[in-house]
């Protein structure tokens, strides 16, 4: 490939040339220059007047072949998107910033309903968080149709949640282009409890203070298995 960007192609001389475009013109019996800036398109003319210097060349093609990393995006959804799933958000965030890795990560939380769009989290919830150092500051609003795309992973809180997410997905399928893979995205938060025995996150809301510290006992739990998967599957690092 190296040999090929930077081999050299020869142009006919003018001779061979139709008589009005060097009647005038005392031309050497051929050009040579780099090939790949033959190649490029007449949009780019500052690269003509460096057509000789390879180093410049080569560079833009580097920096053309860079990949970008994309972040690993997580989406926790509960009912209503002021309790659990806010929760949810504000543990892994709080996990993932600790180990350093917030720019390897997009997290966010929504409901399956729209009850309290626009709503700052339950104060009980951000209350009992606060007293374990974790700030919950997301604002509630419902799934959409671009989460199946956007996100890698969609962690429901009980199997009301999910059942409500694949439902959605169903409707939604059938009016916009969505990933093939969507409904493999969702799974149940529970599922990377390690310490703890329940298949579900318990809604607090119509309990008392107990509750709220039992959620997030389970959330941590969770979070931190969730964090280990994803860094040693997606190799991520610490």
């Amino acid at each position: 490939m190296r040999s090929l960007l930077f081999s050299t192609v020869t142009i006919p001389t003018p001779s061979k040339l139709p008589n009005c475009h060097h009647s005038h013109y005392a031309a050497p019996h051929s050009l040579k220059f780099p090939l790949l800036t033959s190649l490029l398109p007449s949009k780019y003319p500052f690269l003509l007047k460096e057509s000789y210097k390879s180093v410049k060349i080569k560079a833009l093609v580097e920096s053309r072949m860079d990949p970008i990393t994309k972040p690993f995006s997580v989406l926790f959804v509960c009912l209503g998107n002021i309790c659990r799933s806010p929760a949810a958000e504000g543990v892994f965030t709080d996990l993932v910033k600790k180990r350093g890795l917030d720019s390897k990560f997009k997290i966010d939380s929504a409901g399956t309903i729209n009850y309290h769009e626009g709503h700052e989290a339950d104060p009980r919830m951000r209350a009992a968080a606060k007293r374990r150092g974790i700030a919950i500051t997301s604002i509630s609003r419902p799934i959409r149709p671009s989460d199946f795309k956007d996100f890698d992973l969609i962690l429901a809180m009980d199997e009301r949640n999910k059942s409500d997410i694949l439902g959605a997905l169903e409707r939604w399928v059938h009016r916009e282009p969505l990933p093939a893979d969507a409904a493999d995205k969702v799974r149940l938060m529970c599922s990377y409890c390690k310490k703890h025995e329940e298949t579900e996150v318990p809604d607090p809301y119509y309990g008392g203070a107990q509750g709220f510290e039992k959620v997030l006992d389970m959330l941590e739990d969770a979070c931190d298995s969730l964090l280990e998967s994803i860094v040693t599957e997606q190799n991520l690092g610490s």
